[in-house]
């Protein structure tokens, strides 16, 4: 199988606009990182799309070469899920634009988005989403997973303010799912996880947050867990609606 995909690799850069990396390229090393530096295995090949096309020909490519597909957003997965052993990594990193409607209060970003990339984009208006707690989180991962942060109390989880997403499909369609567009993907993407397409582009509601906010850590030695869950449960049930909370260990 490896003599075979690496005979294929020239006719797959040929396909896409974006790079390809295999094992011997300088940058392979470096495309194949992700944030939780333990993972260290070794894709057969690495495509960085720059485009819905690109994607498509890259399944198109995985699915010929019988090959497993993982996906790369943000690459922050703990398990490094975006990294699969001598398989296909399509790579959406570099595909993490973000354009911001203030007028209609909407956000269209990049399948490879962070994030830090939302959110410096939406607080130029004074807006935000639900995001999560850390600014270095994928927002494909994130969201097609759920998408728990710190505005959750007040507008829901990420997947709750998506409003249409652009999927590429197992056979290489490249379609928009939304409530009135193949509605049943839409309804699966929304916390179902990553297997259902690869999301190029995700459309959310978004919301007046900001420019500034509030917020304060509280800590506790490990010995005081106990009563300061204790003191946590009394001063969060006598928050104003809308007040976020998170406790961490």
């Amino acid at each position: 199988m490896t003599a075979t995909v690496s005979g294929g690799v020239e006719g797959l850069r040929a396909r896409m606009s974006g790079p390809v990396f295999s094992p011997g390229d300088a940058d392979y090393d470096s495309a194949r990182s992700v944030w939780n530096g333990e993972i260290d295995r070794r894709p057969a090949i690495i495509a960085r799309c720059l485009s819905p096309g690109d994607v498509g020909a890259a399944i198109t490519f995985g699915r010929e070469k019988g090959l497993e597909i993982s996906v790369r957003g943000g690459g922050h997965n703990f398990g490094g899920a975006a990294v699969g052993a001598d398989g296909l990594m399509i790579d959406l990193s570099a595909m993490n634009q973000v354009v911001v409607e203030p007028e209609t209060r909407r956000a269209r970003c990049g399948g490879g988005a962070t994030l830090a990339d939302l959110d410096a984009a939406t607080q130029e208006h004074g807006l935000a989403v639900t995001g999560g707690t850390i600014s270095n989180t994928g927002v494909g991962g994130l969201t097609l997973g759920g998408g728990f942060g710190w505005l959750t109390s007040r507008h829901g989880l990420s997947c709750d303010n998506l409003a249409s997403a652009d999927v590429v499909t197992a056979d290489g369609r490249c379609v928009r799912a939304s409530d009135i567009e193949n509605a049943d993907l839409f309804w699966a993407l929304r916390g179902g996880g990553g297997n259902f397409g690869v999301v190029t582009t995700f459309e959310f509601r978004l919301h007046p947050v900001g420019p500034e906010v509030h917020l304060g850590f509280f800590f506790w030695p490990l010995a005081s867990a106990r009563d300061a869950l204790r003191a946590v449960r009394g001063a969060v049930e006598a928050l104003p609606r809308g007040v976020g909370s998170l406790v961490g260990a």
